[in-house]
């Protein structure tokens, strides 16, 4: 499958995989600025993207930034619909204790393209009966 990239900033850099076979494609910044403990940040990639019809892409947190800083994609994963085509952007929230700096080429987020399956609605009166029922939020213990 081939998607399309478009950079809208001339230190765009094309989304890559790290090693053969990984599922996620490093995202980059085109920016530099911090985020303090406790804020979050739109960070810039300077990239369109035209997925085909019927894919969307996942973006997601990069479990270093996480684990070693603290910092997550804040609407994880967020989605970006296959009719979007406007600048890819990462939602970056600082849970460290620190300031967090973003340098202009660093890796900021990773994205997956994963297949969407269009649902048919319908409504009706009763659901057919299952061995769960309504039971959530912890109903099968702790």
């Amino acid at each position: 499958m081939e998607v399309s990239f478009k950079r809208i900033h001339p230190d765009a850099v094309l989304p890559a995989y790290a090693h053969p076979g990984d599922a996620g494609m490093d995202l980059k910044s085109v920016e530099d600025l911090t985020i303090p403990p406790g804020k979050r940040s739109l960070v810039h990639t300077g990239l369109q993207m035209a997925l085909p019809f019927g894919y969307e892409a996942q973006v997601r947190p990069r479990s270093g930034l996480a684990l070693k800083a603290g910092v997550t994609v804040l609407n994880t994963p967020g989605t970006i619909d296959a009719g979007y085509r406007g600048e890819v952007g990462v939602i970056l929230a600082n849970f460290g204790d620190a300031d967090f700096v973003v340098k202009k080429g660093d890796r900021i987020a990773q994205m997956v393209i994963a297949p969407v399956t269009i649902a048919t609605i319908a409504e009706v009166a009763e659901f057919e009966a299952s061995e769960r029922g309504e039971g959530g939020f912890g109903s099968t213990g702790v």
